[in-house]
């Protein structure tokens, strides 16, 4: 009730008080960072790799952690990370920004070196797949 009454009382004081919030609140906008934004641009394949009957060990074991071998020789691949859940391997890959510029310049001119090197890494795990079916299990 005390601040009701004294607005009612200093109405000069309190309009100046407001104002200069106001002004305050503009200027903290102003000198703001702008990195303070993320880049929304960045260079990410998501690769979904399903495979049913299997859980999450399975497939990391089997699946996952191939991909991630030969994703790690792929020129312009930063970082790769991967998430196994139930009948699905999830593998994320970071590039180099200069590598994406170069790639879709590729695209545009032949067949990229990134897709002949995915479809590779398919047939080898195809191969292995038919290779594990007749060798004996290994007890554990």
């Amino acid at each position: 009730m005390w601040l009701i009454n004294t607005a009612l009382r200093r109405p000069i004081t309190i309009l100046i008080l407001v104002i200069g919030i106001a002004l305050c609140s503009i200027l903290a906008l102003i000198r703001m960072p702008v990195d303070i934004f993320p880049n929304l641009n960045l260079p990410v394949i998501y690769v979904a790799q399903p495979y049913g009957g299997m859980d999450p060990a399975q497939m990391e074991g089997y699946l996952v952690s191939y991909y991630e071998c030969h994703f790690l020789y792929i020129t312009g691949i930063e970082h790769v990370e991967s998430k196994s859940i139930q009948n699905v391997g999830l593998i994320k890959l970071s590039c180099n920004r200069s590598w994406v510029r170069s790639w879709r310049s590729e695209c545009q001119s032949q067949t990229p070196f990134s897709l002949s090197r995915l479809r590779s890494i398919a047939e080898r795990k195809d191969r292995l797949r038919r290779r594990r079916r007749f060798t004996a299990p290994v007890a554990g």
